[in-house]
């Protein structure tokens, strides 16, 4: 292969990672669009499209090491490729997240409705913001993008944190809510763990661009 070829499928890559995604990206618009209306038939779309990120990660995961083993690439390019490795991984559990989403959502629709002081469409968005600029970040190799996903991490936990809170304060003065609480509880932790992915993809672009292992690095986080 010519390192001609070679670049070429590294973009043909970075363009399969895009649609993957993308996919994700709607899976999460899917799972709550669900939510807000209580529609069953948005929770199918979301359980259908499961098997399509899944059959991504497995295609890009063969290219990936198709390309290790006949090019042994060096520096950024070997990065490149590690970091995709890794990104795919992180967008199918952000597939997973948006089923056990639809999942909750299947139970809620047999629930009364509840009055619960959680903004989940909020946290939604946040969560949503944080994987759109993750994926940006990658698309143009924008390491401050990047680094700006990690600014809002912290955010989406303590709102998961407050949900928490409020569930608890709420089912003891509503025991009859706890089975919708606990939905509701869940749906909150799934979206928490979809912006820890778009915080993990954000990291190996930060990897790929710049060398730097940011992870764990308690020092980098809080230059940020």
């Amino acid at each position: 292969m010519t390192r001609t070829h070679f670049h070429q499928e590294l973009q043909n890559l970075r363009d399969k990672m895009m649609g993957m995604g993308g996919t994700a990206e709607r899976a999460l618009d899917l799972s709550i669009r669900a939510y807000w209306q209580r529609d069953i038939q948005l929770c199918k779309m979301v359980h259908q499209g499961e098997s399509i990120i899944n059959a991504s990660e497995r295609k890009i995961d063969e290219l990936v090491l198709d390309l290790l083993a006949m090019q042994q690439p060096m520096a950024v390019d070997l990065r490149l490729l590690l970091a995709i490795s890794k990104c795919i991984g992180d967008l199918e559990r952000i597939g997973d997240q948006a089923v056990n989403i639809a999942q909750r959502v299947e139970d809620l629709i047999t629930q009364p409705q509840v009055n619960l002081p959680i903004d989940l469409p909020q946290m939604a968005t946040l969560a949503r913001t944080m994987l759109r600029r993750a994926l940006d970040a990658f698309a143009i190799a924008d390491a401050a993008e990047a680094e700006a996903v990690l600014k809002l991490d912290d955010e989406l936990d303590a709102m998961n944190r407050d949900a928490f809170v409020a569930v608890e304060s709420s089912v003891k003065d509503n025991p009859q809510w706890a089975r919708s609480a606990l939905d509701i509880l869940i749906i909150s932790r799934n979206l928490e763990r979809i912006g820890d992915h778009a915080t993990n993809i954000a990291e190996d672009v930060i990897f790929w661009v710049s060398g730097a292992d940011v992870r764990h690095d308690a020092a980098f986080y809080e230059r940020l």
